[in-house]
């Protein structure tokens, strides 16, 4: 049996923050959701979250979640003392494949497949995953023997002068035999110069009992790298970023700078997809071939399909749009937006919960709510579908081939046949036959010799 601990019970006070430290978001959601989405990857029986600071808040992000078993470490007495709060809900059968791995809340971009190589490097033993560094300062050091093999792992305020020269270092990151686990944490103290329970202390009591300690290293040094104050999250941000950037670029994806991106979730891309500087991906987006977003874009849940172009400030939430469709610059598709092929949607319009049909235009300064459009109409510029009295939404449908005068206002609940025309100005507040000029003014009047208001001095 495999189970996960993950330690997120710390303060994190160089955050400067009453928000949790695991809380802390990493593109796009917490600290703490990372680690879980990887270790979910190693199909675990059990994952038990250790809480301390916050534990409410945490405990209260992940409700709903029923994979998820909590322990509780009041106070916090280091990483030794915080495993033991989670020992007694530690799954076994009692075989040599029980195993328990050790993750943190606050390093949250360990990889899957950096996981699963350290699980298989314990054998029948202790893992643990090390990392190279140039300088190892305010790291525990990997001590070895003079065959390689580890022996124990020394904390940096520890360490003596050899030791501090060491520069393969504990990520904190291990696996052991549950068993074994649970009775070298009962066997640890907390003589050194923090007053701690290290977990790492569990690695010479590995070695003490005959039980051999492996290692194994990350595949990237990113993936390791911990969040203690806003610096190292900021830091720790660009890394993901970079990286979710180069794999989009080994994918075929064009990115006009790389370094100008932001994934905040999903983002899946056909061939000869162009993405310009300053977009942000957010939850599931699919970009279809031939795609190309233009500068400062916002895309958060949609399709967008084959050969559209999508124009500098769009802002796109909810919504599916077809292939060969233009929209923006300045445009806003809200949640229920379904633009159809072909279909234009211009500057400074926006579409929330209706449907523009094939070849359909809105070109400039529109509203379109909760309304059902059909092909090739032509909606002219400073319309709007008036579809909430205060109370209630009430729909709009405009067939196909319908011409829209500009400065038109549609009262919901209405309907404009198929072909009909809206003179400019018109307020209708009737349904609009087929194939008919419809037209609402006030008759135009010039008043001779009205005279405009000036100030008085």
């Amino acid at each position: 049996m495999l189970n996960i601990v993950i330690l997120a019970a710390g303060l994190g006070k160089r955050m400067q923050s009453d928000l949790p430290k695991v809380l802390h978001p990493l593109a796009g959601k917490p600290m703490l959701a990372h680690v879980l989405d990887n270790a979910r990857q190693l199909n675990p029986d059990r994952i038990i979250v250790v809480v301390g600071h916050g534990a409410d808040r945490v405990k209260t992000a992940f409700a709903g979640q029923p994979d998820l078993q909590f322990a509780l470490q009041i106070p916090q007495q280091g990483t030794g003392h915080a495993v033991q709060q989670a020992a007694s809900q530690l799954l076994e059968d009692g075989n040599a494949q029980d195993a328990t791995l050790v993750l943190y809340g606050d390093v949250p971009l360990v990889q899957a497949d950096t996981l699963q190589r350290l699980l298989q490097a314990r054998g029948q033993g202790m893992a643990v995953l090390t990392e190279t560094l140039a300088d190892p300062t305010g790291y525990g050091r990997i001590v070895r023997n003079e065959h390689g093999q580890v022996v124990r792992i020394v904390e940096h305020k520890d360490a003596s002068a050899a030791e501090h020269a060491i520069q393969e270092v504990n990520t904190g990151i291990l696996v052991a035999p549950t068993g074994k686990l649970k009775d070298w944490l009962a066997r640890i103290n907390n003589n050194n110069a923090q007053g701690e329970y290290y977990l790492t202390d569990t690695v010479g009591l590995s070695v003490h009992d005959g039980l051999p300690v492996h290692a194994a290293q990350p595949s990237a040094p990113w993936e390791t790298l911990g969040v203690n104050s806003r610096v190292q999250q900021a830091q720790l941000e660009r890394n993901w970023q970079g990286e979710q950037a180069r794999r989009l670029l080994e994918q075929g994806v064009t990115l006009a700078d790389p370094a100008r991106f932001d994934l905040r979730g999903s983002l899946v891309c056909g061939r000869d997809v162009y993405i310009d500087v300053g977009c942000v991906f957010e939850g599931n987006v699919e970009l279809a071939d031939g795609v190309r977003v233009g500068p400062h874009c916002v895309i958060k849940d949609a399709l967008v399909g084959a050969g559209t172009h999508i124009e500098a400030f769009s802002h796109i939430q909810e919504a599916a749009i077809a292939d060969q469709a233009h929209i923006g610059p300045y445009a806003r598709l809200r949640p229920g937006a379904n633009i159809g092929s072909q279909a234009h949607v211009g500057n400074f319009v926006e579409i929330k919960k209706s449907t523009l049909g094939q070849g359909s235009k809105a070109n400039h300064l529109a509203y379109i709510g909760d309304a059902q459009v059909g092909a090739r109409v032509n909606i002219g510029a400073g319309t709007i579908t008036c579809n909430y009295d205060g109370v209630n939404k009430f729909p709009t449908i405009i067939e196909d081939d319908v011409f829209i005068g500009s400065d038109t206002q549609l009262v919901a609940p209405v309907t404009v046949g198929k072909g009909a025309t809206l003179g400019a100005g018109t307020t209708l507040t009737k349904d609009a036959p087929a194939g008919q000029l419809t037209i609402s003014r006030a008759a135009q009047t010039t008043i001779e010799g009205w005279v405009r208001p000036v100030k008085k001095s």
